[in-house]
């Protein structure tokens, strides 16, 4: 549990194009951020972009205290781009969302009920996060820089951070200035791009961080949804996913995803992993029901051809598409057909003994 109220830090990751119109709203978003009490607004390359020992990442683990995440993402997705990179805490309630994806009350509360039939079973029920609330919020939710404004001050509010505290009450100066390589930098100095002094108000100036980061492809589990079946793991021929130490399933080498395929989202049964780049709004985070509850052809919601054409059979096919691009030999369904069919050996039969365990 956080012991310290840190204020509230705002960070705005940067889109991948480089807009006019995108950079506007970022920079307006960031400026009306850093203008407000006991909060710091900091602008960041797009953190799905960013490599695990990013200078970003490495400042934004420093924060302790409860987070607001703008983005060009999804908001699920931004949540869980976050928690791989070690930036972790509950998804706090936000009232500003995107007006194109956002579900009506009664869908949301059916799909919660269904989630929660299951609940124990998920991996973010087992592995806890810390105490502590990040706020993803859609960067498309609004063209107005008023809207995002008043949702900070909510935000605010709703820690008890609305009225200005004196900053050694909020333990800032040593994120607002570091004495260490990992200092905010806009040439590589380690010096902060934008320093705030003492004597100023808090956060007038957004900081602003300069890294270069290359476009990334790769899956990101929404560990709320994940059960660790371990069907993505048997699924990938690319070495992609592994197990951690409580052989909890992660993505282990990100990298060797091949770009733009996202196969092993459709063979997921809980639809727990997502691609936040992906064309396709269900594989790349927006909010859907979860397994069991869809109303609509699964294979045409994850973006399958129409070819009569389910969401596994589109799987195989756009994994052998990759598997022939790097020169290997394509397999089709042979593997997904014989795991079907194969006898349950004594792991399964163990596994199966522990479901039916009454703990």
């Amino acid at each position: 549990m956080i012991q310290e109220n840190h204020g509230l830090l705002v960070v705005v990751s940067q889109g991948q194009s480089r807009s006019p119109d995108k950079r506007a709203i970022e920079d307006g978003v960031a400026a009306a951020a850093a203008a407000l009490p006991n909060t710091i607004a900091l602008i960041v390359p797009h953190l799905y972009d960013l490599a695990s020992d990013s200078q970003s990442l490495e400042r934004i683990r420093q924060w302790r205290g409860p987070i607001v995440l703008l983005t060009w993402l999804f908001d699920r997705a931004a949540i869980w781009v976050m928690d791989r990179m070690d930036v972790r805490g509950r998804p706090g309630d936000v009232e500003l969302v995107n007006p194109d994806i956002a579900n009506d009350d009664e869908d949301d509360e059916e799909a919660e009920d269904k989630v929660d039939e299951r609940a124990e079973d998920r991996v973010a029920n087992i592995q806890q996060r810390p105490d502590r609330r990040i706020y993803s919020i859609d960067l498309r939710a609004s063209s107005s820089i008023d809207a995002f404004e008043n949702e900070f001050r909510r935000i605010l509010t709703a820690e008890g951070l609305s009225e200005a505290k004196p900053r050694e009450l909020l333990s800032l100066d040593r994120f607002l200035n570091p004495t260490n390589s990992t200092a905010l930098a806009a040439d590589g100095s380690g010096a902060l791009a934008q320093p705030a002094s003492h004597e100023s108000p808090l956060g007038i100036v957004p900081l602003r961080i300069e890294e270069h980061p290359s476009r990334r492809w790769y899956p990101v589990i929404d560990y709320s949804r994940c059960t660790n079946c371990m069907e993505c793991i048997d699924f990938c021929l690319f070495g992609v996913y592994g197990v951690d130490r409580g052989e909890t399933i992660l993505v282990e080498q990100p990298d060797n995803c091949r770009k733009g395929c996202p196969a092993c989202s459709r063979v997921c049964p809980e639809n727990a992993i997502m691609f936040p780049q992906h064309k396709t709004p269900a594989i790349a985070g927006a909010p859907v029901e979860a397994a069991g509850a869809f109303k609509i052809d699964l294979s045409k919601l994850f973006g399958a051809p129409e070819r009569n054409e389910d969401a596994v059979a589109a799987a195989a096919r756009e994994r052998d598409e990759q598997l022939l691009l790097a020169g290997r030999a394509a397999v089709g369904m042979a593997d997904l057909e014989s795991k079907k069919n194969a006898p349950k050996d004594a792991f399964d039969s163990l596994i199966d003994q522990l479901d039916n365990l009454d703990l």
